[in-house]
């Protein structure tokens, strides 16, 4: 026996509020392999400097968004299955889903909370390795140029936050692609590209997850009040 009345409302939002959170799981994956792949920042990590590697801390996140997109889209289908089919057991499996994704969001978030800055300042830090060696000459001053050049001419910058390395522009011409005078009065510095750079991608993860977080905690109030409307009809 189907459900009537408001229950049979509730049945129906429900639907479409999974609908919408399966949709929006499409879209977390979608953005997220976006991310992975954007050309600044798979320029930027990709990067060697001798035998040490440019800091991957932003890519776990990315890979941990990607896991949280494509169990959204599942736990949305579960979610629409079962309330159309009005099944007790499919609910409680995806409520139980939903607590878990929700868990693990929060401590995503925590987790992002703390690192933001970090990611940054790790990036800047190897940038900043890289054009010490690239200015004085160390042994391995080949390999640091290339990578310094890379930054420049990816995020459109010249010099760090470094004074020495203020003036790089106006004496090192082979490190930056601007002319000397013009990169003197006109000078962006990476550190300053580096922060936009992350900061807006954070920006937007943040975003995306204050609305499924939303929408999550307003399935799972949907979820406990039509199973508790089909156990109730079930016994009439």
């Amino acid at each position: 026996m189907g459900v009537e009345g408001c229950t049979k409302c509730i049945k129906y939002l429900l639907f479409v509020f999974n609908f919408i959170f399966w949709l929006a799981g499409g879209i977390i994956l979608g953005v997220a392999l976006w991310l992975r792949h954007d050309s600044q920042t798979t320029n930027i990590l990709y990067l060697q400097l001798g035998d040490k590697q440019a800091p991957n801390t932003f890519y776990v996140g990315i890979y941990i968004l990607i896991a949280v997109g494509a169990v959204m889209m599942f736990v949305g289908f579960l979610g629409c299955y079962g309330a159309i089919q009005e099944s007790q057991c499919l609910l409680g499996t995806f409520f139980t889903c939903l607590v878990i994704l929700f868990a693990c969001e929060v401590a995503a978030g925590i987790w992002g909370f703390v690192n933001k800055d970090q990611i940054a300042k790790d990036v800047k830090q190897f940038y900043d390795q890289a054009l010490q060696q690239a200015l004085m000459g160390e042994s391995d001053a080949s390999n640091a140029k290339a990578v310094v050049k890379t930054f420049h001419e990816t995020l459109d910058c010249c010099g760090s936050d470094i004074v020495t390395a203020t003036f790089t522009p106006v004496w090192r011409d082979d490190l930056c692609r601007k002319d000397s005078l013009k990169s003197f009065f006109e000078n962006t510095n990476c550190h300053k590209k580096i922060d936009e750079l992350f900061s807006g991608k954070l920006y937007l993860i943040g975003i995306a997850a204050v609305v499924v977080a939303v929408i999550m905690i307003f399935e799972m109030i949907l979820s406990m009040v039509l199973c508790c409307g089909i156990r109730n009809s079930s016994v009439y």
